[in-house]
């Protein structure tokens, strides 16, 4: 996949995407700010979300549109949405916004209304979030843009995961990206199952990454050792910026040290390289080696009580001590001085 001039896959560096969401707690200049500051944190991306109440859900007061658990707990869903979306007339302003600071913008659209706006926009790609992934006409509509899509694929089965993907690719859009995720807000580490990535990278043969719900960033930096391609972690100004997205985001520091150790994972990561690193080259020296450790005089045999292997490295590598040991010396050798083969003749 290729977003911009970044190529997202394995041996590249991994794509790092600040999701706003709700984070802007009703505030444009909130937006903004938070656009700066994932910037400032060395995101690679920021997203938004496009929906509004009546896009996602129905202004509906029955049992199946409340909330009985979790975070938003109590909650009914259109009122829920209500405090969470971005205003669609934010939009070109965020994304203006975004490109005045150097840093991507794309969304996550959840009807084809909102698809609609995104390209009136100019986004140039596209977020499918795990709750849309068996909406394979909203797929089907976002695949036909022709632009890359990334799809969250919580709480999926395989064959949902393969529906989806295979709807992007009957559109003739082979852009596909899929990331691990537990919906779950907050996620827990235990539920992660970071393995399931590395699978769907084999089956699927696309870049993986990880949307990540939980808190610090063990599984952003876990997912990346396991070759995770793409991190999508929520964005915060502040957690005491109240808003229903809050209590599980990273704020502006936590965010920036999430990304220097996800730098500092891939350099350890490097490449299949063996030998010694520049690091360990100045170590060859105290590797084992043949030394003298009596003196040996002219013509003397060199035995198990005068020679040893021992620390350090410049006399003759040890696996030659067998095959010296019973060979006379051809010269004096004085205690301390590393073997070579020019001192020696068969006996």
């Amino acid at each position: 996949m290729k977003i911009g001039d970044r190529i997202i896959g394995p041996g590249h560096p991994t794509y790092i995407i600040a999701e706003m969401s709700a984070n802007h707690a009703g505030s444009l200049e909130n937006a903004k700010a938070i656009i700066h500051a994932a910037k400032e944190a060395s995101a690679d991306c920021v997203k938004i979300q496009t929906y509004t109440p009546d896009t996602i859900t129905m202004n509906c007061d029955n049992a199946y549109f409340h909330i009985d658990t979790g975070t938003w707990e109590g909650e009914n869903l259109y009122q829920l949405y209500e405090k969470a979306y971005t205003p669609w007339e934010w939009h070109q302003a965020l994304k203006d916004e975004a490109e005045k600071v150097g840093i991507d913008f794309f969304s996550s659209p959840f009807d084809n209304t909102a698809v609609d706006l995104l390209e009136e926009i100019g986004v140039g790609f596209y977020k499918v979030a795990s709750f849309e992934l068996i909406d394979i006409p909203l797929i089907k509509y976002i695949a036909s843009k022709g632009k890359p899509i990334i799809m969250s694929t919580g709480m999926a089965t395989l064959g949902e995961i393969e529906a989806a993907v295979n709807a992007a690719y009957e559109c003739g859009n082979r852009q596909v990206a899929l990331l691990r995720c537990a919906s779950a807000y907050p996620a827990i580490t235990d539920d992660m199952n970071l393995r399931t990535m590395q699978n769907m990278a084999e089956v699927f043969n696309v870049p993986v990454g990880l949307s990540d719900h939980s808190m610090g960033d063990v599984g952003a930096i876990t997912a990346v050792a396991l070759g995770a391609s793409i991190i999508e972690k929520h964005f915060c100004l502040d957690r005491a910026i109240e808003n229903p997205d809050s209590s599980f985001s990273m704020n502006p520091d936590e965010f920036a040290q999430m990304v220097r150790n996800i730098r500092q994972a891939e350099v350890a990561i490097g490449q299949v390289k063996y030998g010694a690193a520049e690091q360990e080259k100045h170590n060859l020296a105290f590797r084992r080696s043949i030394f003298c450790v009596e003196n040996i005089k002219k013509g003397e045999k060199l035995t198990e009580k005068n020679v040893r292997v021992i620390r350090p490295g410049q006399g003759l590598e040890p696996k030659y001590y067998e095959q010296v040991l019973g060979m006379v010396a051809t010269v004096d050798i004085e205690r301390g001085t590393p073997l070579r083969f020019g001192m020696l003749r068969e006996e």
